[in-house]
């Protein structure tokens, strides 16, 4: 850990009471770093957007992406004032950043109510024994694309 990051952190901290001052949703932010700039900053926007993909996380690695103009974050490192929820984690994954760095951690989220355990232990059942309903519907049908994916010599794999 060096004073740098201690810096980063802080601003994902202060983005995180900015979204929240402003309504913008919870009290969560986030910033993507490379070589020792801040190359995109979010703060959750659940509430404000009308969407609950709106997250600090994904904000940042969204608008990372199209400043960088890359769909991964290799050489980047991402800092957020709370360790990332299901989705954020996943998307984090995708991206392949370097590093991440957290402040709160999930314990502190689910004492003010947000609390993941739910989403972590759906995760964990069979498709069919989660509390959503999931079916299965044109399979053979949706096939065939898949297999044009694959047959494809100019997609470019992620």
């Amino acid at each position: 850990m060096t004073e740098q990051d201690l810096k980063f952190m802080r601003r994902a901290i202060e983005l995180a009471e900015k979204g929240m001052d402003s309504n913008a949703g919870g009290p969560f932010g986030a910033v993507v770093v490379k070589d020792g700039e801040i190359v995109a900053e979010g703060f959750n926007q659940v509430t404000s957007k009308n969407d609950p993909t709106a997250h600090a996380e994904v904000i940042a690695i969204r608008e990372a992406c199209q400043k960088l103009n890359s769909f991964q974050l290799k050489g980047c490192t991402v800092y957020t004032s709370c360790e990332p929820c299901p989705m954020c984690l996943g998307a984090i994954y995708w991206a392949r950043p370097d590093r991440v760095f957290y402040a709160c951690d999930h314990r502190d989220a689910a004492a003010i109510d947000f609390d993941d355990s739910f989403i972590y232990q759906e995760l964990k059942l069979e498709i069919t024994d989660r509390s959503i309903p999931f079916s299965q519907l044109l399979r053979a049908e949706a096939l065939p694309v898949f297999e044009k994916w694959r047959n494809n010599g100019q997609a470019i794999k992620y």
